[in-house]
């Protein structure tokens, strides 16, 4: 039996592959009305794209959009692997970690 590679193991060829085959179950758990398994392979797409984003892209203080939150602001405190951790703007109680692949640079008002 073959022990499946964890993302940070696996070359950027490898990834690609890995979240092609993701989507594709994607497609097919939504159009079976499979909510909760599509919700899963999303969560799994948006780490394997995680390990291919430039963590340097990112910055600790920046506040990013969160991609599946349009106008919903995170700022990072600290970063722990491909995961940024902070808060959502007015939410500064609550801290929450998010892959970085799920942020994107706040356009300049």
């Amino acid at each position: 039996m073959d022990i499946p590679k964890r993302y940070s193991e696996m070359s950027e060829y490898e990834l690609h592959k890995e979240i092609r085959e993701l989507k594709e179950k994607a497609t097919k758990a939504e159009q079976m009305g499979m909510i909760n398994e599509y919700e899963v392979l999303t969560r799994k797409m948006a780490m394997a794209k995680a390990y291919m984003a430039d963590i340097n892209d990112f910055q600790v203080g920046e506040t990013y959009e969160l991609i599946e939150e349009p106008n919903v602001y995170f700022t990072i405190t600290y970063f722990n692997g491909v995961f940024a951790w902070g808060y959502r703007e007015g939410k500064q109680e609550e801290e929450a970690g998010i892959p970085i692949s799920l942020l994107r640079k706040r356009e300049k008002r």
